[in-house]
């Protein structure tokens, strides 16, 4: 399996009025990290290699990762963590951590607050680059893809996106040269500076899955997956 890129790095400012003491992927469900929820959802998937991309109250999340790696349950899985000296953004993260790892190969990138029921497996023997796109009831939220079969040639805005339809899970196949011509260090996303010329160039593709998908980056969906964890994920999420 690739090695996966967690991107961990974010403020979570949205959170805060009920997640205060401590950064969004250690956000408290059933006493336990929401992060550990992830890894070890991502473990059952194939995922033996994280590389954790931290800004935001890094010692923290380190703690935890450190705890976990001194498990015997986990005592084949690499935790390995990158910091950022300031906020880069999701795309100058990634680049980030390609220059400090000299990464060649393709990689796996996934959000740290966001559940979703499968693709890594599938994701990781598609060709890169590709993601996961998850069918929604609203796409408001999220900003609707526009494919024509698997290639996706737009990226609908948030604010026209209604109804139902198929938006990027945060789930990516990538490799280093889309980054080419990039400084390391400068300030970019992934959404609004690489994927536009993937999507002009004709070279992102996705995987289209059904399933629980959620961001817990506000405090209704955080709740939301906190009920659905305490009821042993037997109600709809």
């Amino acid at each position: 399996m690739k090695t996966l890129f967690v991107l961990a790095g974010g403020f979570g400012t949205r959170l805060r009025s009920v997640v205060t003491n401590v950064p969004k992927p250690l956000a408290p469900v059933l006493n336990k990290p929401f992060i550990t929820y992830l890894i070890e959802h991502w473990i059952d998937q194939g995922i033996n290699d994280f590389v954790f991309l931290l800004h935001y109250e890094a010692i923290q999340i380190e703690a935890i990762l450190k705890k976990l790696s001194l498990d015997s349950e986990y005592s084949n899985i690499s935790f390995r963590s990158i910091y950022e000296d300031k906020a880069l953004g999701t795309g100058g993260a990634v680049l980030h951590a390609i220059d400090r790892l000299m990464i060649k190969d393709s990689f796996l990138v996934a959000n740290a607050d966001t559940w979703l029921d499968s693709g890594l497996s599938a994701l990781s023997k598609e060709p890169p680059c590709a993601l996961v796109a998850v069918k929604v009831p609203n796409c408001k939220r999220y900003g609707a893809l526009q494919m024509e079969g698997s290639l996706i040639t737009q990226f609908n805005e948030k604010s026209s996106s209604i109804g139902q339809g198929y938006v990027s899970s945060g789930l990516y196949h990538l490799t280093p040269e889309i980054f080419n011509g990039l400084d390391v260090e400068s300030v970019f996303s992934l959404e609004n500076t690489i994927f536009p010329k993937l999507v002009a160039n004709k070279k992102l593709f996705a995987i289209k899955v059904d399933g629980n998908f959620i961001d817990i980056g506000i405090p209704d969906d955080y709740l939301r997956f906190c009920n659905w964890i305490e009821e042993a994920k037997n109600i709809e999420l």
